[in-house]
């Protein structure tokens, strides 16, 4: 049999040895008597909770050593891809990778800046509802305390519990709080480490991704083993020297020719997982993968599902307030857990809650986004909040943190404009649910498709006053036009008397604004006379209607 049939027979069996064998509990009475089992049809169960829905909108710190260079997302996959302008970078600034692994970068982010009270202090100035923190990324070091994991941030770097410094601030400030699960994905992710370069003076001396534990004594991480990191000790996927091969094999399609992770690499990920989840306790946990970690090659993300659940139960007296985030879900998935869509936005009112991830600048810092002021402006994110918000949906804003853990000027500045309009007018934002229609207006006649998990961001048409998104409340509808007016009337057609679902509008209120508005309501539409001692928000005016 040839490594290509081999593998697809072994995606066939896999699912049903860890059923059998790996996971006995399956097999018992004792999944019986818990509210939900590992599997899709239990967790179809799954109602999300109203404090998600309430919340709208929430912060993340996508903070980790992958920060200390400096030089954008996926470095410590990009530093040993040859020729390429992170590996450039890398061997500019610390030396060759057979030299100078991405381990010896863990070793030298200190995070010496990092306050987590003072950040805390802003966001909550933004009306975010929830804050979230990287646990660990595709880089595979553990940001928290980990029995399962000896390379975590307690043993090397800041040698501080990140994910228990975070939540402490977080929940001293009310925050639901949440984590980020990124490890799942190590595995094939670390393949450019096994490499060598091509080319050069160092042509075909390895990098540092085969390193044994036998291979450390008289260095820095002499006592530890590589491999609890890189896990690498494997045959690589298919097609594993084509760099964005790695994109067609995440969702472990075994057809694709990935390289099956052993059973043992599975167990160890829940057992990090689950330990992540007692800990810590949090409200949200979110998976970097396609639908669950390493479905369907195996069922420890179901497993690791169903525990949270069943836990978020038996801690609030019988009632479920736990969230998972997951990416590129069927229909049934998007029942048993919340749609994440990455860097990207529906273009209808979702029948489920769902959330957009996205991120002020590169999901880890890098500096040329800062040098030359490309970071998204709080205008950008606010209207993508109330886009979001007005088609069911939350808003998760990654901002960039530096190295060292410090806020830069111009991110703060983002946050801090993002603060200054939602003190005005998060009322029509938070705890609001959608109205019958979205909004109206030309940019929607332009939106994108989405792309695999999203990626449709910024590829629209820019918002304009002519745009206006609804969210409702009770009996109040909010109105928000996304821009400054261009004249003193603000007209919307979807509250003309003959228009379904529109009702008789008795009173109008701009936020911000303390004084009557006038305004007259016609078969046509809805007219509203702006004040002429009103000085229009650039960012959006939100008119709440009653």
């Amino acid at each position: 049999m040839n490594r290509r049939n081999a593998i697809k027979a072994l995606g066939a069996i896999l699912p049903t040895l860890y059923l059998s064998k790996s996971y006995p509990l399956l097999a018992s009475d004792t999944w019986s008597k818990v509210p939900f089992k590992p599997t899709w049809t239990s967790l179809e169960n799954y109602k999300v909770p109203n404090w998600f829905r309430d919340a709208k909108f929430g912060i993340w710190a996508h903070w980790g050593p992958q920060c200390q260079p400096e030089r954008g997302d996926w470095y410590a996959r990009g530093m040993y891809q040859e020729g390429s302008d992170q590996y450039k970078y890398h061997v500019e600034k610390y030396g060759h990778p057979s030299k100078f692994g991405f381990k010896d970068v863990i070793n030298i982010w200190k995070a010496e800046k990092w306050d987590p009270e003072a950040l805390m202090d802003l966001y909550k100035r933004t009306g975010a509802q929830y804050f979230m923190t990287l646990a660990n990324h595709h880089d595979n070091l553990d940001l928290y305390k980990s029995s399962h994991n000896n390379w975590n941030s307690l043993n090397f770097g800041p040698k501080k519990d990140i994910v228990g410094g975070w939540e402490k601030a977080a929940r001293k400030r009310g925050f639901r709080f949440g984590v980020s699960v990124h490890a799942a994905h190590a595995w094939t992710w670390y393949e450019t480490a096994q490499r060598a370069d091509k080319n050069g003076p160092m042509q075909g001396v390895p990098y540092d991704g085969k390193l044994t534990k036998e291979e450390g004594k008289g260095t820095w991480w002499e006592g530890y083993d590589p491999q609890e990191l890189y896990a690498q000790n494997h045959e690589l996927s298919r097609d594993s020297l084509k760099d964005h091969k790695i994109h067609e094999q995440w969702h472990w399609d075994v057809n694709t020719g990935v390289s099956v992770p052993t059973e043992a690499y599975c167990t160890n990920f829940k057992d990090r997982t689950i330990e992540l989840i007692d800990n810590y306790n949090p409200d949200v946990v979110y998976f970097d993968d396609t639908a669950l970690p390493l479905w369907p090659i195996s069922n420890v993300g179901l497993e690791i599902a169903s525990h949270l659940y069943n836990k978020s139960i038996k801690d609030n007296k019988g009632k479920l307030e736990a969230v998972i985030n997951g990416k590129i879900l069927n229909e049934q998935q998007r029942k048993c857990m919340v749609w994440d869509i990455e860097r990207g936005q529906s273009d209808k009112i979702e029948p489920e809650p769902w959330q957009t991830c996205t991120c002020i600048g590169a999901w880890h810092y890098d500096r040329r986004v800062y040098d030359r002021g490309r970071y998204k402006s709080a205008k950008t994110v606010i209207h993508m909040l109330v886009d979001v918000v007005s088609k069911n949906g939350n808003l998760l804003l990654s901002v960039p943190l530096r190295g060292d853990g410090s806020l830069d000027d111009k991110a703060q500045q983002v946050v801090e404009g993002i603060a200054d309009w939602m003190q005005v007018n998060s009322e029509g934002i938070i705890g609001t649910r959608p109205w019958h229609s979205f909004g109206e207006g030309p940019a929607q006649k332009e939106a994108p498709a989405l792309h695999a998990q999203g990626f449709n961001e910024g590829k629209g048409k820019p918002f304009t006053s002519e745009d206006i998104r609804f969210t409702q409340k009770g009996k109040v509808t909010y109105a928000f036009v996304m821009g400054v007016p261009s004249d003193k009337f603000i007209r919307i057609q979807s509250f003309g008397k003959n228009k379904n679902n529109s009702f008789e509008v008795k009173k109008a209120r701009l936020l911000g604004y303390n004084k009557g508005l006038k305004f007259q309501q016609t078969n046509e539409g809805l007219t509203i006379a702006l004040p002429d001692d009103f000085t229009p928000n650039p960012i959006a005016q939100v008119f709440k209607l009653s």
